[in-house]
């Protein structure tokens, strides 16, 4: 019995003190997670509305430009440039399509800031 009340009570300070420790750090994740959740919210909602005007005034150009040269050449190559006006937007839409999965597949991954913290941690807390 040469315990004195003061190494005891450090022993039972201890597993508090981890478990404070380990609070804090879920507490931490948590923030920069839901930090990181409102950014990628905001910039994916601004991102929609510009890609939505986008849209919708190329779709009316095209269409304004293909009216006039329909009109313009409706008396002597009519075939020829509904064809042409096809055959372009064709490899428009697949130039489109081979930009867009090319982006998609570099993307950043969401939440790496998080995932990189978690992983600093997980270093940190194991040997």
């Amino acid at each position: 019995m040469d315990e004195t009340p003061h190494a005891s009570s450090s022993r039972a300070n201890t597993p508090q003190r981890i478990g404070a420790a380990l609070i804090g750090l879920l507490q931490g994740h948590i923030e920069l997670f839901g930090e990181e959740l409102k950014d990628l919210h905001k910039h994916s909602l601004q991102l929609l509305v510009l890609t939505s005007c986008c849209v919708v005034f190329a779709l009316l150009l095209v269409l304004g430009l293909s009216a006039a040269l329909l009109i313009y050449y409706w008396d002597s190559y009519r075939l020829t440039v509904i064809f042409s006006l096809c055959g372009f937007y064709a490899c428009a839409l697949l130039a489109s399509v081979f930009v867009l999965t090319s982006r998609i597949r570099n993307a950043s991954a969401p939440f790496s800031a998080s995932l990189e913290e978690l992983a600093r941690d997980r270093e940190q807390l194991l040997p």
